[in-house]
């Protein structure tokens, strides 16, 4: 295995990863990234396999769970109930009961509330100067617009709970500071108080709204705990909105930079091009796991308690898995790619993000048939939470 440095924080790399990820492809399945610390998996095979594969996993197998920082009990308290952090049985159960609230037909019951939401914002949208930062007027209230319809949160806590969910989920950054861990701690603190509030009042006072529908969730006699239920709400909105946010960000530089004509958003195109855009530029690009025991896994020999780190972007443009890796093709054949995952953690929010795009996107270009890149698109130094700091554009006619 070879190893490589790469300054994780360097703005080149941020804007533009992909040129590192193809030279880790090229030493082969495994390459050792230096500033992480951690071997990586870099191929489609290596990736998809692992995320199935039950020898790893996201919770610390016993004797290796690290202590929880200094400062970050309540943060810490919020990912003890949270499934994307369990494994086994806890993790089965707890994805079981979330999914019986959150089904495929309350997804799909939001299309009218999701195309009203879009309507809005882009009527919202101010056009004096005939220039937006697209990503702050319509790209970023969408998704929590929509998470707190599905909820039943008031929409005037929006801003609140963007607030909160940016603080968050930044500790998930691999070279945290001091100083991010801090806001996350008092954002998990004020935004568990918030969602204690609301999840007593609706055991009292019940809605239709998934919070409701999350208490009424029952399987084999079990229901979700209030930390549970606390826990899985602050999930979805953060996961969900984040996820969201960068995709449909990135979906409109994508379109916009390789003109890519309006066919390809319509009813018997867009899937294509969804699929396309979700893995020619993911939202996510760098996820670890847990290795449970002893073994040889593409070709390198793990020990119980390593880590790994998988690279689902890099995954995403393996020339072995898709032809011309490197180049959007909207039209491409639709094979499952890894920007949310596979196996038994594959997103519960992937549908809800997928149809908030089916939706935004035709309205917007519809709104826009005009619209331009005013400047050129800007990554947030985040990296492996990869979206757009700004995305400024010209509207041209309505």
């Amino acid at each position: 295995m070879l190893h490589f440095d790469q300054d994780p924080k360097d703005p080149a790399f941020v804007q533009d990863p992909y040129g590192f990820y193809a030279r880790l492809r090229d030493s082969g399945p495994l390459a050792y990234w230096t500033e992480l610390g951690v071997p990586v998996l870099t191929g489609y095979d290596g990736v998809s396999m692992a995320l199935r594969d039950n020898r790893f996993g996201r919770e610390a197998p016993q004797g290796f769970a690290r202590p929880i920082p200094k400062g970050l009990q309540h943060f810490y308290e919020i990912d003890a109930h949270s499934m994307l952090e369990l494994e086994g049985e806890r993790h089965r159960r707890l994805r079981g009961l979330v999914l019986r609230a959150f089904t495929s037909r309350r997804i799909k019951d939001l299309m009218p509330e999701i195309t009203a939401i879009c309507d809005d914002l882009l009527d919202k949208i101010d056009t004096h100067t005939g220039e937006t930062d697209l990503l702050q007027s319509f790209c970023q209230p969408l998704p929590v617009r929509v998470i707190s319809r599905l909820l039943g949160v008031p929409e005037e806590m929006c801003d609140q709970l963007l607030a909160w969910s940016n603080a968050m989920v930044a500790v998930y950054t691999p070279l945290r500071t001091p100083e991010i861990e801090a806001a996350a701690e008092q954002a998990a603190r004020e935004f568990s108080t918030f969602m204690r509030r609301y999840v007593e009042a609706r055991r009292t006072t019940p809605r239709d709204d998934l919070i409701t529908h999350l208490i009424a969730a029952e399987e084999d006699g079990e229901k979700l705990s209030t930390d549970e239920l606390i826990s899985t709400c602050i999930l979805l909105l953060n996961a969900g909105h984040e996820a969201t946010v960068h995709s449909l960000g990135i979906a409109v530089k994508t379109l916009l930079e390789t003109e890519t004509p309006p066919d390809a958003l319509t009813d018997g195109a867009i899937d294509a091009t969804l699929e396309e855009v979700l893995r020619y530029d993911p939202p996510l690009h760098f996820f670890d796991r847990w290795v449970y025991k002893d073994m040889c896994f593409m070709g390198h020999e793990f020990k119980r308690g390593d880590k790994v780190g998988l690279l689902l972007a890099s995954a995403n443009r393996d020339e072995t898995a898709w032809d011309e890796a490197d180049r959007f093709r909207p039209a491409r054949p639709i094979k499952q790619n890894m920007a949310f995952g596979v196996g038994l953690h594959f997103c519960v929010g992937a549908p809800l993000a997928r149809l908030e795009m089916r939706v935004a996107l035709p309205r917007l270009f519809e709104r826009y048939p005009d619209l331009a890149l005013a400047a050129p698109p800007d990554y947030a130094n985040t990296w492996h939470f990869h979206g757009l700091r700004s995305l400024r554009v010209r509207l041209g006619q309505k």
